[in-house]
Order: structure tokens, then C-alpha cells, then sequence
């Protein structure tokens, strides 16, 4: 009976660790091509959006070198 209620701790515990791992990935991603200052290398496009959780229109920025994109606040 110990070593069922050890084997789902376990799971539980992994199962939480990788919760909060991917909420931290994910956080981290987001803010990294969103915000007020464009990098170098990158160049405006056409393209403008509304983000849907703030209601903030973005403009779309481009990296020919590298394909990335960015997402300036306006």
C-alpha cells in the first residue's frame, strides 16, 4: 500500500515541476517579442494587430536575416 500512495506522489510532484516549467517558458517567450523598443535589424511591416487581452494594437516588425518577428506596442 506505501509504494502505490509513493508511486503517485512521485507522479503528482513531476506533474507539478513541469507545470510550472512550461508556465515559465511560455511567460518568458511571450515577453521577449513584445514591448516598446524595436532591435536592431528589424524592419516594419504592413502588418498591425490587436492583441486580444489588452486591447493593444501591435505593429508587426521583421528580421530578414533571421525570420523573426516582433510585436511593437503602438
Amino acid at each position: 500500500m506505501k509504494w502505490i500512495l509513493g508511486f503517485y506522489g512521485i507522479q503528482i510532484f513531476i506533474l507539478i515541476i513541469l507545470i510550472i516549467l512550461s508556465w515559465l517558458i511560455w511567460d518568458r517567450r511571450f515577453k521577449n517579442k513584445h514591448g516598446q523598443q524595436v532591435p536592431k535589424g528589424f524592419i516594419r511591416t504592413n502588418e498591425v494587430s490587436i492583441d486580444p487581452t489588452t486591447n493593444k494594437k501591435l505593429v508587426v516588425y521583421f528580421n530578414p536575416e533571421t525570420g523573426e518577428r516582433f510585436y511593437k506596442e503602438d
